[in-house]
């Protein structure tokens, strides 16, 4: 095994077995549950999850900027730090990881399959517009869009694809290729590619919603691990919007300079031409918690509309690909 990280290039090389990758991933879609998910079953004693979204196998889906040391140990480049990550599983537990990227990405299932061609494979859908009206609100919320209304930034698509009018602080500007994500039949067909069909299970947003516990014990029977234990719900906390998008860029600008090596000189100028104010416990940070955020906007329901008809072809195409009527379970049937 190569001690470097999978290449775009490249799959990664043969699995040696004193090494312990993980034996199941669960690879997406981001805003699907997967952080419900994964807390539910990190809580299993038969399983092995110590981080979420380590995102090895996924090398095109990287951030472009300098980590902190503490973020690049949670996000290796190197299978020597990639293994060391699962290096506290105990003897016959299910090791297991949580990165909603790989289910987009276009290397992970071959990378996967190249170290663990006998893994069991979790995907998770969800319909098409409520699913990009949340991944946009996402990334308002992880500072890689600043463009608050949600139309605007589905019409930015084209410019950012070209390199244009893309936030100076945005870690993944792919995901600002909105629609790209619903690309569904194109990202599983990767997986049955390299994986039996037996070894991939596709779980459908709507169902986990309705029953967490239900949809929980499916995946730890497809696990081999024991379903009867008492399962706990996960309740998230509902996204909200920042209140002054430029504003939060550039208290995330200033986080930056304070974590960043490079940066440190010019974060402690600041810190000596504003004493204690910079500080998370001063006033001035105070009063930007009270502030930052306020509640979801209300749904452009004519925007949802026009997403369905526009992804209605991917939804039937995806209904015959599964054998499943998603068709009918999204309300698509009800769009000319």
């Amino acid at each position: 095994m190569s001690a470097e990280a999978p290449q775009a290039t490249a799959p990664v090389a043969g699995h040696e077995p004193d090494r312990r990758y993980p034996d199941f991933f669960i690879v997406g879609h981001g805003k699907c549950g997967t952080t419900a998910l994964y807390r539910m079953l990190v809580a299993h004693p038969q399983i092995h999850m110590p981080v979420k979204e380590p995102r090895y196998f996924a090398p095109d889906r990287r951030t472009r900027y300098w980590r902190p040391p503490s973020s690049r140990r949670k996000h290796p480049t190197t299978a020597e730090g990639y293994l060391a990550l699962f290096a506290g599983a105990r003897p016959g537990q299910r090791v297991g990881e949580a990165s909603p990227t790989y289910l987009r990405s276009s290397l992970a299932a071959r990378n996967i399959a190249a170290v663990r061609p006998d893994a069991r494979i979790v995907a998770i859908l969800r319909e098409p517009a409520a699913l990009l009206r949340s991944v946009h609100l996402q990334a308002l919320r992880n500072y890689d869009e600043t463009e608050k209304d949600f139309r605007k930034a589905l019409a930015l698509e084209e410019d950012r694809r070209n390199g244009r009018r893309v936030p100076l602080l945005s870690q993944f500007p792919a995901v600002l290729m909105y629609s790209e994500l619903i690309r569904f039949v194109e990202q599983l067909r990767r997986y049955h590619a390299v994986f039996p069909p037996e070894q991939v299970l596709v779980l459908i947003y709507d169902d986990f919603r309705a029953d967490n516990e239900g949809t929980v014990r499916q995946v730890l029977r497809f696990l081999d691990v024991e379903d009867t234990l008492p399962v706990a719900a996960v309740e998230l906390e509902s996204l909200r919007t920042p209140r002054y998008v430029l504003l939060d860029q550039l208290m995330r600008a200033l986080f930056m300079l304070r974590r960043s090596r490079a940066g440190r000189p010019v974060w402690r100028a600041l810190q000596a031409l504003t004493p204690g104010a910079l500080t998370d416990d001063s006033a001035l940070g105070v009063a930007w918690r009270r502030v930052r955020y306020v509640d979801t906007p209300p749904t452009d329901e004519q925007l949802m509309l026009e997403l369905r008809r526009r992804f209605k072809g991917e939804v039937q195409a995806l209904s015959e690909y599964l054998g499943r009527d998603l068709v009918a379970l999204w309300g698509y049937d009800r769009i000319d």
